[in-house]
C-alpha cells in the first residue's frame, strides 16, 4: 500500500531492525533471570490460591518460603515437582502445608529436574486446557454475536466497589460501549502481591483480583447477550505483579490488559530488571490465550511535550512491537499506544495529531492501536473538553484506530458519572458514523505540514532507536530519554525479587506456550 505520508520504507525497515536488536539484547538478560512474581505465576497456573491466616496469598507464602531458603535459583517448578514425588501431594495441599508450617520443601530429598518436570506435567496440562477453553469460548461468543466496529468505544469503570461497576459497566455496554476497562484501586500495581475474593472499598479504582475479574466477566457475558454483541473487558496486568495478573486474565477470558514494562518503570518507579523479565512471562501468557495488549506511550506525553517528544512515541512503539514477537504475539494482538496530547494552543496542532496517527496505522498495519484521548490540556471547561474529545475522535475514525479509549468531557473535574460516559459515546458514535470512510477520501499534499511533520518524526525515531541500541536500553531510560522521567538501572521497586537462575531452573509453560502445544 502506498504510504499518504510518503514515508521511506528504508527508514521504517532501518527503525525495526534497531528495535529488534534492542529487544534480543533484553531477551537475553531476561533468559538468565527470574523473579518472584514470575516465580508466584508459575504456582498460580499450577493451581495455587488462596491466602493464609493472616490474608497473605499462598502464592506469595510458597516462593518468600523457598527465596529465604535461597533455594529461589531453581525456581519453584522444580520445587512444587520434586514435593509432588517425596509427599504425593498436589501444589495447593503442598502450598496449605507450607502455610500452616508443616513443611520445608527445600529439604525434602531431591529429585531430577526431568524426573520434577515429569510430576507437574499433569498440572500444566491442565491449566493450558482451562484456558484455552476460556479462548474457545470467546470466539464462539464473537462468532455468535458479533461485535462493535473498530474504533472500539473503550470506557472506563472505577467506583472501587465490584459490584457498583458492574451496574456501571452494564450500563455503558447498553450506551453503546465496546470494551470496559475496570480501572485498578490507586498504589496497587506497587503491591507485591494480589489481592484475595471480590472487594468493595477499593480508593479511585477497584481492586484487581481473580474474583473480581470473575464477576464481570459473567456481567459483561449477561449485558452482551442482551444487546446481541460480545463485550470486551480490559484491566491491568502491569505493576509488581505484571505476570500474575495476567495469568488472572488468560484464566478468567480477559480480552485486553495494559502491560508495558517501560510504562511501570517511568511512571510507577518499578525496577527495570525486575519488569522487564516479568514482562516477558506476562506477555508469553496473553499471546497464548489471545488477549489484546494495551502499551503505555501515551503517559510519555503526560510528563514531555506532544510537539517535541512525539518521536518517542514512535520508536517505544518499534521496541514494543518487538518484545511482543519474541514472545509469539500476533499482531492484530499488538495494542501499540499513543495519545492526542498536543497543546491545544500550538497552531495547526490537529494536523500533527493527524499526522501522528496516519504515521502509526502505516507502519503498525495490523496492530490494534490504542489511542488515548486528551488529558494534559483538559482544563475543568467541560464544552471545550467536549470539543477537545471530538477532534480526537475525528483523528481516530479518519487514521484508522483499533481501540480508541473515550475522553470524558468531566476529565480534570471528576471519575465520570453514567451520564458523563452517554455523552461521550454519543460524541464518538455522532463521528465515527459521519466520517467513516473519511481516511479512503483524503490525500495529503506533497510536501505538506502533515507529510513533513510524519516523515521528520519517523527520522528522529529511527536515530534515537540508534542510539537505544547502541547504549542499551536500560542505560538510555537512566538518560531519561523516554517521557523525560530519568530512572537508575538499580534503584526503585522491587529488585530484591530478581535473581540469576541456576542451571537447573526450568519453566513448563513458556516452551508450551511459545508452542502452542497442549
Amino acid at each position: 500500500m502506498k504510504s499518504k505520508l510518503n514515508l521511506d520504507p528504508k527508514v521504517v525497515e532501518s527503525a525495526r531492525n534497531h528495535a529488534r536488536n534492542i529487544a534480543r539484547d533484553m531477551q537475553d538478560f531476561i533468559d538468565r533471570h527470574t523473579t518472584v512474581s514470575t516465580e508466584r505465576t508459575i504456582l498460580r497456573l499450577l493451581g495455587v490460591d488462596g491466602v493464609d491466616d493472616v490474608e497473605t496469598p499462598l502464592p506469595n507464602v510458597v516462593v518468600d518460603h523457598i527465596k529465604d531458603a535461597g533455594a529461589l535459583p531453581r525456581g519453584v517448578a522444580y520445587w512444587i515437582g520434586n514435593a509432588m514425588i517425596q509427599t504425593g501431594l498436589q501444589p495447593q495441599e503442598i502450598a496449605e502445608k507450607i502455610a500452616q508450617g508443616e513443611l520445608d520443601i527445600t529439604k525434602l530429598d531431591t529429585a531430577s529436574p526431568e524426573e520434577a518436570k515429569e510430576a507437574i506435567m499433569p498440572a500444566v496440562h491442565a491449566s493450558l486446557h482451562r484456558i484455552k477453553e476460556q479462548t474457545k469460548k470467546r470466539e464462539e461468543y464473537l462468532a455468535r454475536l458479533g461485535e462493535g466496529r473498530q474504533p472500539y468505544l473503550y470506557v472506563i469503570v472505577a467506583t472501587g466497589n465490584i459490584y457498583e461497576d458492574v451496574i456501571q459497566a452494564q450500563a455503558a455496554a447498553r450506551q453503546g460501549a465496546d470494551i470496559i476497562a475496570v480501572i485498578r484501586s490507586t498504589a496497587q500495581s506497587l503491591l507485591d502481591h494480589v489481592p484475595y475474593g471480590p472487594t468493595t472499598e477499593g480508593f479511585g479504582g477497584t481492586w484487581a483480583t481473580q474474583e473480581n475479574f470473575k464477576i464481570m466477566r459473567k456481567a459483561l457475558d449477561e449485558v452482551g447477550e442482551e444487546v446481541g454483541r460480545y463485550i470486551r473487558l480490559c484491566n491491568y496486568s502491569s505493576g509488581m505483579c505484571m505476570p500474575e495478573i495476567a495469568a488472572m486474565g488468560a484464566l478468567e477470558r480477559l480480552d485486553v490488559m495494559l502491560n508495558d514494562a517501560i510504562y511501570g518503570i517511568l511512571f510507577r518507579d518499578i525496577n527495570m530488571q525486575r519488569t522487564i523479565v516479568d514482562q516477558y512471562m506476562s506477555r508469553v501468557i496473553i499471546g497464548y490465550c489471545g488477549i489484546i495488549f494495551n502499551s503505555g506511550e501515551d503517559n510519555y506525553l503526560t510528563t514531555d511535550d506532544a510537539y517535541e517528544a512525539a518521536h518517542t512515541v514512535t520508536a517505544s512503539q518499534f521496541i514494543n512491537e518487538q518484545f511482543a514477537v519474541l514472545a509469539n504475539i500476533q499482531e492484530w494482538q499488538m495494542g501499540l499506544g499513543h495519545a492526542f496530547e498536543m497543546d491545544p494552543d500550538i497552531e495547526n496542532g490537529f494536523l500533527y495529531e493527524l499526522a501522528q496517527a496516519v504515521m502509526a496505522r502505516e507502519i503498525f498495519p495490523n496492530a490494534s492501536l490504542k489511542y488515548m484521548p486528551p488529558t494534559k490540556f483538559m482544563t475543568g471547561n467541560i464544552y471545550k473538553g467536549h470539543i477537545q474529545d471530538a477532534l480526537f475522535n475525528l483523528v481516530a475514525v479518519w487514521s484508522g484506530q483499533s481501540l480508541q479509549l473515550l475522553g470524558m468531557l468531566t476529565e480534570a473535574v471528576h471519575t465520570p458519572h453514567m451520564q458523563d460516559r452517554y455523552l461521550s459515546i454519543e460524541n464518538a458514535n455522532y463521528i465515527f458514523n459521519n466520517c467513516r470512510d473519511l481516511g479512503e477520501e483524503v490525500e495529503f499534499k506533497e510536501g505538506g505540514i502533515i507529510q513533513t511533520r510524519a516523515q521528520t518524526v519517523l527520522k528522529k525515531a529511527d536515530e534515537l532507536l540508534a542510539e537505544v541500541e547502541k547504549d542499551g536500553l536500560f542505560s538510555t531510560i537512566e538518560q531519561g530519554k523516554f517521557g523525560g522521567v530519568k530512572r537508575p538501572k538499580d534503584g526503585g521497586k522491587g529488585l530484591e525479587g530478581v535473581c540469576t537462575k541456576d542451571d537447573e531452573y526450568f519453566n513448563p509453560f513458556i516452551p508450551l506456550m511459545l508452542g502452542g502445544e497442549e
